[in-house]
């Protein structure tokens, strides 16, 4: 048998080193949040763990690990059945559950019995979260960051992803939030991931970067939608060089219906998103907006909310924010097309 134990935070050191990441929690615990590239086995699923919990409190402790103990053995055989039986001997897995207890030891147990060499996570999951967030405070500050400013629809993330390709680094809260972080920035069919998972999935992209080249982020605010920024990088972001992205308002105002297409497509779900506007701009012009979205005018209404709604207090908060914003160069691309954004960010990332 070859079970070994290893700190949470050497398991992060070498997660490239294992040819298989297996969490053992349940698939609700798998979703809330996992190690980078870890794949789901439950030992005990959600059901499962319901029936044992329901039986040690309502039963005894001891039928209830009887219970346990037949169904983790039970799905231990359909993971092996599924998953190793192809595997050569040298295969090297790394296991862990949410605190490195019997979920992970059960399953590490029978892997080692077979002959493979396995790790098993000290403190599981509950540890190395732990680690994530011991380690987003300096890694926020490692890097020379260039905050990329502008109003609404003038482009930020079309030019991030064009500086993305175009082999700069490049920090997107907003897809790794899965929303567009204004009020109306829900993406109709794309849950947003829990706070945990947004953690570390800011925590793994600042740590793939290089700290000798600029990391190229939005003017976020504290939150977008639903997860909040790591504090010390919205404080890191806010001390850096910021760019002035500018579109004319035309161009804005076709910017987002393209790249917010479900405002027409799908004018109930627009119009919904509009009542939490009420309280700021007032049931009467909030009906009248509703009223022309669903009279398919969804173009007036969009420049209505620019002008009328995001563009007035932007640059003040932009402002307060942003202190660099006011030195900072303007970047103008020649239209909103994807082509002018990739013209611009060769030279950027130049």
């Amino acid at each position: 048998m070859a079970v070994h134990a290893i700190a949470a935070a050497d398991a992060i050191a070498r997660l490239d080193q294992f040819d298989a990441v297996i969490d053992a929690r349940s698939e609700s615990e798998f979703a809330e949040d996992h190690l980078p590239g870890a794949i789901n086995w439950p030992s005990l699923n959600d059901a499962e763990r319901h029936e044992v919990g329901t039986t040690y409190k309502q039963v005894s402790p001891f039928e209830a690990r009887k219970r346990g103990a037949a169904l983790v053995a039970a799905n231990i055989a359909r993971h092996i059945e599924r998953e190793i039986m192809d595997k050569p001997k040298g295969w090297k897995p790394l296991v862990y559950c949410w605190r490195g207890g019997q979920r992970s030891g059960s399953l590490s147990l029978v892997l080692g019995q077979i002959g493979f060499h396995v790790h098993i996570v000290e403190g599981g999951y509950k540890a190395f979260r732990g680690a994530v967030l011991a380690a987003l405070p300096e890694l926020s500050t490692r890097y020379s960051y260039r905050v990329v400013c502008g109003p609404t629809g003038s482009g930020k993330t079309r030019l991030l992803q064009a500086l993305d390709a175009a082999g700069a680094q490049v920090l997107d809260t907003e897809a790794l939030a899965s929303h567009r972080s204004s009020v109306l920035g829900l993406i109709p069919g794309q849950p947003q991931p829990t706070q945990k998972r947004f953690d570390t999935l800011v925590w793994q992209r600042l740590r793939g970067f290089d700290p000798a080249r600029p990391v190229f982020v939005e003017s976020e605010s504290k939150k977008v939608g639903n997860v909040a920024v790591p504090e010390a990088l919205i404080a890191a972001m806010r001390a850096s060089a910021c760019l002035r992205l500018e579109l004319s308002d035309d161009e804005r105002v076709q910017l987002l219906l393209e790249d917010y297409a479900f405002f027409r497509e799908q004018p109930e779900f627009f119009c919904e998103r509009l009542s939490a506007l009420t309280q700021l701009r007032g049931k009467a012009q909030v009906e009248a907006w509703q009223a022309q979205v669903r009279a398919g005018d969804t173009e007036s209404v969009v420049r209505e909310l620019l002008l009328k709604h995001y563009d007035p207090g932007y640059a003040g908060s932009t402002s307060r924010n942003f202190p660099a914003f006011g030195d900072a160069p303007v970047v103008a691309p020649r239209d909103r097309s994807h082509a002018a954004m990739a013209a611009l960010a060769a030279q950027l990332a130049a």
